[in-house]
């Protein structure tokens, strides 16, 4: 089986080939903790903890990685940043700024690695922090000023973007192109409009390193730039990361590196998922419909939200297509994994189906994954139902082999990161699972009679809005004629 992905540098799909088949190498940009992680946060997050899980499958065996595996999964905490400072005056203004900035990212940091972990997510192989990598990153800007990629004017140390030919390639964005606007600062002392700061000198109440240009501290995008470079090399395989990232952080991280080290490349695979909305708008505090993940997971919209729901809601769309996180999403998970648990089956040994793995494979095709997995669960209710009460034990011992689509449905759940024995301990037992088949049944139900209502009228146009306002709530129907009576009765299940 050959894993395919699609790469933003190139724009295209293609099969992945490691550079080091020993040494799988991933980085993904973090979070920076001056806030909660908000529900658009937990979705690269989600994204690659999967992708984490396919390539140790791919790449089993001991390999050149620090803990003996063949896969490096670095994930960063950026905990130096002027967006810190400002939420440690604002937080804690008794205090010195050093000690507030400390409080801030503690919170923060402990915060993330908790909600990370409630939404089934794997511990990267390494997690280093910017704070602990400033030499590293003092060293790299010395490389970009020895060979003129970078000056120092006012105090700063900037990347002189000019320097390299191809810059703005992963964003797709001509240099001469830019226009100086919200995204691009235009100062005296930059020689174009487009160059970045590296390095910035500090005040003695922000927080500041030594370094041959003053005390000082480093710019957003180097940090990613050293850190990756300490813990994966020059060039590694797989740099990940959201659609919002592409410019400028990894346009920036590209040119740092690659003009530092005189490469053709910092990583081979560049990776983005798509943005995320809350009920069709951006999400936004002045909406009101801005939600931390940790708001998600105390209590949103009537129910408090296991983080397997949470996933299973967000693989439910492909990482690279825009997500719309909505209650019915939410609802139709949380329907989904009870109708699974009925299913699961305990053999720990138990593969995936093909079929589940080859949708993986191709470029983490989650939504058709989940769709073999009801299939699964389908062939596994038909199998039981299909049975005498007094051959149970036979389903019992057909239940005992490998290939059973029963273990097959357990094994990729357990390969998707969804705990089912952590979703019955959070939820089950509690009765909202109950609570919400009832509403959502309610809700289904009264549309279904006005659709039939609809049809009675021959209003066949608002029959239809209906039957598409089913759609959207993952809802399909199915009509069948009464043999006796004639008349249409309509059934209906969570879309597979």
């Amino acid at each position: 089986m050959v894993l395919r992905l699609y790469n933003t540098l190139t724009r295209e799909k293609a099969d992945f080939a490691p550079i080091d088949p020993a040494n799988v190498r991933m980085y993904v940009c973090g979070p920076t903790v001056y806030d909660f992680a908000h529900i658009g946060n937990a979705r690269p997050v989600i994204v690659f903890d999967v992708l984490y899980r396919l390539l140790k499958h791919l790449y089993p065996g001991p390999g050149k990685a620090s803990d003996g595996t063949r896969v490096t999964y670095v994930r960063n905490i950026t905990d130096v940043d002027d967006k810190i400072n400002k939420r440690a005056r604002d937080d804690f203004p008794g205090l010195p700024l050093n000690e507030a900035i400390a409080r801030v990212t503690e919170k923060t940091a402990n915060q993330f690695h908790a909600d990370v972990a409630a939404l089934g997510c794997l511990e990267p192989t390494v997690e280093p922090r910017a704070t602990e990598n400033i030499q590293q990153m003092i060293d790299l800007i010395v490389q970009l000023i020895a060979k003129g990629h970078a000056y120092v004017a006012a105090g700063e140390v900037l990347f002189d973007t000019a320097s390299m030919p191809d810059y703005g390639a992963l964003s797709n964005r001509k240099l001469d192109e830019q226009q100086a606007g919200a995204r691009v600062e235009v100062e005296a002392h930059k020689k174009h409009a487009g160059d970045f700061v590296l390095w910035k000198l500090s005040s003695q109440e922000e927080p500041g390193w030594e370094s041959p240009w003053g005390r000082g501290r480093p710019g957003w995008h180097i940090e990613c730039s050293a850190m990756s470079e300490r813990y994966l090399g020059q060039t590694f395989d797989i740099h990940g990361g959201g659609l919002d990232l592409i410019f400028p952080h990894h346009e920036n991280e590209i040119a740092q590196s690659r003009c530092a080290h005189g490469t053709k490349v910092m990583a081979n695979v560049w990776m983005h998922n798509g943005f995320l909305q809350v009920e069709g708008e951006k999400m936004s505090k002045s909406l009101g419909n801005f939600v931390t993940i940790n708001e998600l997971l105390a209590g949103w919209r009537k129910y408090q939200w296991p983080g397997q729901v949470v996933r299973l809601a967000m693989l439910m769309t492909h990482y690279r297509q825009p997500l719309d996180f909505t209650l019915d999403a939410l609802e139709q998970a949380a329907i989904a994994l009870a109708g699974f648990k009925t299913f699961e089956s305990h053999h720990q040994q138990a593969m995936p189906s093909f079929e589940f793995m080859d949708a993986l494979s191709d470029d983490l095709n989650t939504p058709r994954a989940i769709a073999e997995l009801h299939r699964l669960a389908k062939a596994s209710r038909l199998g039981m139902e299909g049975l005498a009460d007094e051959m149970q034990g036979q389903v019992a011992q057909l239940d005992s082999a490998l290939d059973t689509p029963s273990a097959q449905l357990a094994a990729g759940l357990r390969f998707l990161g969804i705990d089912m024995d952590g979703y019955r301990r959070n939820w089950m037992q509690e009765g909202a699972q109950t609570k919400i088949a009832a509403d959502v049944k309610l809700k289904v139900e009264a549309l279904i009679e006005a659709r039939k209502a609809a049809r009675q009228r021959k209003d066949f146009k608002e029959s239809d809005r209906i039957r598409d306002e089913l759609a959207k709530m993952g809802i399909a129907l199915k009509d069948t004629k009464n043999k006796e009576t004639g008349e249409i009765e309509t059934t209906w299940e969570v879309a597979r």
